[in-house]
């Protein structure tokens, strides 16, 4: 497996790899606009297809995890971890002091990855996620702190 920079150019790929992961996709057009944005930077990786993606945003000194997923058939082999190191990383570079994400109450796997990773719960939204017909899902916002060392 691969862990690229994402260009528009890759939308397709970033697509394909949302749509396995959630069961409302970002479509090509929003991966394009996404990173055309200023301050917007993203991760691919493939393996024989794509399989994990990620999208950020840094702005007036906070980064904002916008949205990051697996493929089902890809989970458990680090790939997350690849995907939230790098773009630890590249916020740190571009100066953010902190970094801000949202997870469903109920994703353990990716709740167990963030507080590993030292992110810490921040607060809920109620109601964020709209299942259909399964109802609405809280949403953990979870924050980690740059100005510590390296993760």
């Amino acid at each position: 497996m691969k862990l690229t920079a994402a260009i528009a150019a890759d939308a397709p790929d970033m697509a394909s790899a949302h749509a396995q992961a959630f069961d409302t996709p970002w479509d090509e057009t929003d991966f394009e606009d996404l990173l055309e944005g200023i301050g917007v930077f993203g991760f691919l990786v493939r393996a024989e297809d794509p399989a994990g993606v990620l999208i950020c945003r840094t702005m007036a000194g906070e980064a904002e995890i916008l949205t990051v997923g697996v493929a089902p058939w890809a989970r458990r082999q680090g790939i997350g971890q690849a995907l939230m190191t790098a773009a630890i990383g590249v916020a740190r570079e571009a100066g953010a002091q902190a970094m801000f994400l949202e997870v469903d109450v109920a994703n353990d796997g990716a709740l167990a990855l963030y507080e590993r990773l030292g992110f810490a719960r921040a607060g809920l939204r109620r109601a964020y996620y709209d299942r259909g017909a399964n109802g609405r899902a809280d949403a953990l916002v979870m924050r980690l702190d740059l100005t510590s060392g390296p993760d």
